[in-house]
């Protein structure tokens, strides 16, 4: 005995179907068009716009003139020396942070909370009061430079002492980027890893280090990054001796204060241009280290 079906009635249900599929999928969050809109526009107000007044003035000078300014023996000295610095300062970052993470995220002990907050410290400190506390600290007559200036180590007003202060003020970029990373692993991976034999430097170099080098990378830019732009947590320490201690942005206010605005934006639109090729090839090789992560073995 064969049942038999009646058609689907074309009931609402029915008749709501061609409207889906012709219709335009509806989003998750209402409002795209307006919201890019607004973005764009904030994005052109806060950054394109003043980036376009940079470029305009400088296409004020001639190239001669675009020359001279950018590659005077002074110039390219303070350019050696800031973005040297600034690597430097995200190197030591780069490895002191992920060992700060890693105790904060992993280790419990007396004073944890404290320390914890003590890592943001150079967030909320200003940076002139930051420069002027390093100062007094290692200089000549402070309290450690006291020790270390008769054993021949001086370290204010010298281009270590540009690297300290970079160190500082970069330090929390790199800690607050690979603390969440760490606290989402999973410890489960490492317990396999040590139940099949591992030793620690494997479990280290195997299962952690692809996890967590994402986030070193982003806080490496970061740091990097602050640390090419600073300036008065640097003034004060550095000394701003012409070809030995003179950072960039110094250049920039000398030429400022000297009405010399082209001058001025022409050093700033290399620093520009230097700065932003690094972060493009940094921003590449995460990418390529997240395409490798995850491709299959």
């Amino acid at each position: 005995m064969s049942i038999a079906t009646s058609p689907a009635p074309l009931g609402a249900a029915g008749a709501a179907a061609p409207r889906r599929a012709s219709g335009k999928a509806k989003r998750v969050l209402p409002g795209f068009g307006l919201t890019l809109g607004y973005t764009l526009f904030y994005l052109s107000i806060i950054v394109l716009i003043p980036l376009s007044a940079l470029l305009f003035k400088t296409f004020s000078l001639t190239w001669p003139q675009f020359w001279e300014a950018i590659s005077s023996p002074r110039v390219v000295a303070s350019y050696q020396l800031t973005f040297g610095a600034s690597l430097l300062a995200a190197l030591v970052n780069l490895v002191f942070g992920l060992l700060i993470a890693w105790v904060l995220v992993r280790y419990p002990f007396p004073g944890k909370k404290i320390v914890d907050a003590l890592v943001d410290l150079p967030f909320a400190l200003p940076t002139a009061v930051a420069g002027i506390s390093l100062t007094a600290l290692l200089a000549g007559n402070g309290w450690i430079g006291q020790y270390l200036e008769p054993l021949g180590i001086q370290l204010a007003f010298k281009p270590a002492g540009i690297v300290i202060a970079l160190i500082f003020i970069g330090l929390p970029f790199v800690v607050r980027t690979v603390q969440p990373v760490l606290e989402d692993a999973e410890k489960e991976l490492e317990e396999a890893a040590t139940s099949l034999g591992a030793t620690r430097w494997q479990i280290f170099y195997k299962v952690i280090l692809p996890t967590v080098t994402p986030a070193l990378m982003t806080g490496f830019a970061m740091a990097f990054a602050r640390a090419v732009g600073e300036y008065g947590s640097v003034i004060f320490i550095a000394g701003n001796m012409p070809m030995i201690s003179e950072i960039t942005p110094l250049i920039i206010i000398g030429k400022l204060e000297q009405y010399d605005y082209a001058g001025a934006t022409a050093v700033a639109v290399v620093m520009l241009l230097i700065s932003f090729t690094l972060l493009l090839i940094i921003n590449a090789l995460q990418a390529w280290q997240r395409r490798h992560a995850g491709a299959p073995a």
